[in-house]
């Protein structure tokens, strides 16, 4: 039997780009060789695109870019695309899925779902516009607050008015009450968020997120458990059991969420059955309601039988400590056969 050709792409011009690398070496070590053959592209910082020849071992910011120095790029052909390999000119490589294990910018916002849809090639996750919406939290707040959703007061401001008129926006924070979260709007894992307590720390904060975006919300606290549920599915949809993060910090924080052993994981998460219904089907209704397919993971604040939308993720963390194939596993799926069915609904 021919095998399914997968290529998988990790790293990227992105404040992620080492998440993704160990997110790519924990799907290249589970992914069913038997089943798929593989085709491993990495993406520089730069933008360069590699072909990678390594052992997944070697798949560490230090290491990657030794096991890759051949530079390819995308040609379309009549089946869609084909990878063309630059120093050899007749040598090209065909796929028929590509995987996108990339987090952040130039990679879950809707940029490469833009370039994949654009020479037909067939990809696991979100599609280009469901991508670029997910990845904006201020444009998700909007589109959901119409479909009532409860979530977080926010105010969204630009560079522009965070250099007009500073003491204004510190007056127009405190109507959200202290502590506020500051946080770009199209940035993920954290980057550039800050919990701010006090006004005199508002402007810092502000400033730190635009390093990640020109759009930052400032966004009311609530209170409560952080947990999250992670959806499979395009057409039929499959909820996850949630799980419940417990950071052990101020917030659940870049260096917690991948560095750090602090934060704790309780899966399911420690709500009531009430709680968890509740939170299943706004995940259900937030996904539809995106235009979400293939996967994504939905976070709440849960505080007793509140449960108040956070944020969604459309291409989350695959690292051995990722709470999306954790929840997965917890609620029957295996992290190889999440990894079948995902690239099983991209080729549908």
């Amino acid at each position: 039997m021919n095998k399914v050709t997968v290529l998988c792409l990790f790293g990227g011009v992105s404040e992620e780009h080492e998440v993704s690398l160990t997110s790519a070496r924990s799907v290249l070590s589970v992914i069913d060789r038997d089943k798929y053959a593989i085709v491993a592209v990495g993406i520089t910082k730069e933008g360069r695109w590699l072909l990678y020849e390594g052992d997944v071992d070697h798949l560490t910011k230090e290491e990657w870019q030794l096991y890759a120095t051949k530079e390819v790029f995308l040609q379309p052909s009549v089946s869609g695309a084909v990878l063309k390999v630059a120093e050899d000119a007749g040598l090209s490589l065909s796929f028929d899925a590509v995987f996108p294990i990339m987090h952040g910018k130039n990679a879950e916002d809707g940029t490469l779902q833009g370039l994949l849809s654009l020479y037909g090639v067939k990809y696991v996750g979100c599609d280009c516009l469901s991508s670029a919406v997910c990845m904006d939290k201020a444009t998700t707040k909007m589109i959901l607050k119409n479909h009532g959703i409860p979530q977080a007061a926010a105010m969204a401001v630009e560079k522009r008015d965070i250099e007009a008129m500073p003491e204004r926006l510190t007056a127009a924070s405190e109507v959200l009450g202290y502590p506020v979260f500051v946080k770009p709007s199209a940035s993920g894992s954290s980057c550039g968020v800050s919990r701010v307590n006090t006004p005199a720390e508002l402007l810092p904060a502000l400033h730190k997120a635009l390093k990640s975006d020109r759009r930052v919300l400032i966004e009311e606290y609530i209170r409560g458990a952080e947990v999250e549920v992670a959806i499979l599915g395009n057409e039929e949809l499959f909820v996850a059991t949630p799980g419940e993060i417990a950071p052990n910090s101020e917030f659940y924080d870049y260096e917690t969420k991948y560095y750090t052993d602090t934060a704790t994981y309780h899966i399911p998460a420690r709500i009531s059955a009430t709680a968890t219904a509740k939170v299943q089907s706004y995940a259900k209704k937030i996904y539809r309601a995106l235009g979400c397919r293939g996967l994504a993971r939905v976070d709440f604040f849960v505080d007793g039988e509140r449960v108040v939308f956070n944020e969604i993720n459309t291409m989350p963390g695959f690292t051995s400590i990722s709470m999306y194939p954790k929840m997965m596993e917890a609620s029957g799926i295996s992290y190889p056969e999440l990894i079948d069915r995902l690239v099983t609904l991209a080729l549908s």
